[in-house]
């Protein structure tokens, strides 16, 4: 009688859940493990996983455990380190080993190396790209320092993703199973901003599975993929954008599972410059996943892959523009909305990062610090190559982005809706 744990981490879902999948057809037994984030403080001074994201994972482990249990098993919540928990419950259940998902960003590497060091056989698999890294054109090492060169590569070579299959049987749990203590998972306790573009925690903006693929339903439905490119530099409002990224941060929605249905939506109702525009920015996000599997913690220096001087950081004018009282209303706007809302667009994001970096002559990592702690959409990989995307301290070979104010408030709030909504006019 074999009896593994699967423990989830950036993959609360069943459907394309290829490493869960791989730990049903060796088991026997199974248990379903998610570990809730520690309480810990950045460096920086404020929490690592701010209350908003924290309640928006644990919505997502909320429905994955109801769903856990329509196929008659249930996911055990505990708090802390893979390293600090799976041993325990490993010895409680007798289990033989650990299946997980692999990831590529420093600490959850070292997550692995640590739990290994425990004693614990452990088997991890790639799933949080369209491609597999042994399917691309070129070894990992290779991979192009441009997206352009990347994105050329990739559609010359015409690659599919993966089809995803859904875990639709689940190995019993262990008979132990029934002594072991679970946290309890409760409703989020923030409430909706009705000014949000994401109004979590509205029952359709939940971190689940469910609400995600129903979010993907009437988004295809309504035909949305069209108007992509003509809004997704918007600043206000549900429909502008996708709004996917939320659900794929916390792996409640697979993105092979999403471009299967963008190409069944565009044989159905033709593909266009939108829809196009749509799998470009998906192609984005493989590229900074992509980037941690060449780079690693090259990319966590403080003078990024240069290897420059670590910057000069100013702590005042980085406060003001945490709490979004640095004078400039357009920038102050955003740092309302991400405050209140756990939300921002992309535009917006790029556009307050460039004035902390460029104009204010902060350190770029207080910045992405601090995005880590707000936003209920943060993934490590895209996070951080932004941020040094915006710096210049990535492998973008134009070194920087730094954004005129006045210009993007003409091009994206010329009446100044936005910033009179966030109090910032």
């Amino acid at each position: 009688m074999r009896t593994v744990i699967y423990c989830f981490r950036d993959d609360l879902r069943l459907l394309d859940n290829p490493a869960l999948l791989a730990a049903c057809q060796q088991a026997d037994r199974l248990l379903p493990v998610w570990l809730a984030p520690p309480p810990t403080r950045s460096g920086w001074g404020f929490a690592r996983v701010g209350e908003r994201r924290r309640a928006f994972r644990a919505s997502a482990a909320v429905g994955l455990d109801v769903a856990l249990r329509r196929l008659g098993s249930r996911l055990i919540v505990r708090q802390g380190t893979m390293a600090q928990t799976l041993p325990q419950l490993a010895e409680a259940v007798n289990a033989e080993a650990v299946y997980c998902e692999e990831m590529a960003t420093p600490e959850e590497v070292d997550e692995l190396e640590a739990l290994r060091s425990r004693g614990l056989v452990v088997h991890s698999y790639w799933q949080s790209t369209l491609f597999a890294p042994d399917t691309l054109p070129w070894q990992v090492q290779d991979l192009p320092d441009v997206f352009t060169v990347f994105r050329q590569q990739i559609e010359r070579c015409a690659l599919a993703p993966i089809l995803p299959r859904a875990v639709d049987a689940l190995p019993p749990l262990p008979e132990a199973a029934r002594d072991i203590g679970s946290l309890a998972l409760e409703s989020p306790n923030v409430q909706a901003d009705p000014r949000s573009s994401f109004p979590f925690p509205h029952p359709a903006y939940l971190g689940t599975e469910e609400a995600a693929l129903a979010h993907l339903d009437q988004y295809l439905m309504r035909n949305l993929p069209h108007r992509y490119k003509a809004t997704r530099n918007g600043l206000h409002g549900v429909d502008y954008s996708s709004k996917f990224s939320p659900w794929l941060a916390c792996g409640a929605l697979s993105v092979r599972h999403l471009v299967r249905r963008l190409r069944e939506f565009e044989a159905e109702q033709g593909a266009s410059e939108g829809s196009y525009w749509l799998w470009f920015e998906l192609l984005w996000r493989d590229y900074f996943k992509l980037l941690q599997l060449k780079y690693g913690k090259r990319l966590y220096r403080a003078g990024g892959l240069p290897g420059k001087a670590a910057p000069r950081h100013d702590e005042q004018a980085f406060q003001r523009w945490r709490s979004g009282a640095t004078g400039q209303p357009l920038v102050d706007a955003g740092m309302r909305e991400l405050a209140a809302t756990g939300y921002l667009g992309n535009r917006m994001r790029q556009i307050v990062a460039g004035y902390l970096i460029h104009d204010l002559q902060c350190d770029w990592r207080a910045g992405a610090a601090w995005f880590e702690s707000a936003l209920i959409d943060y993934d490590c990989s895209l996070n951080h190559g932004n941020w040094l995307y915006i710096a210049g301290l990535g492998t973008d070979p134009r070194g920087g982005r730094r954004f005129n104010l006045e210009k993007q408030a003409a091009e994206h709030d010329a009446d100044g809706s936005y910033r009179m909504l966030w109090g910032a006019a």
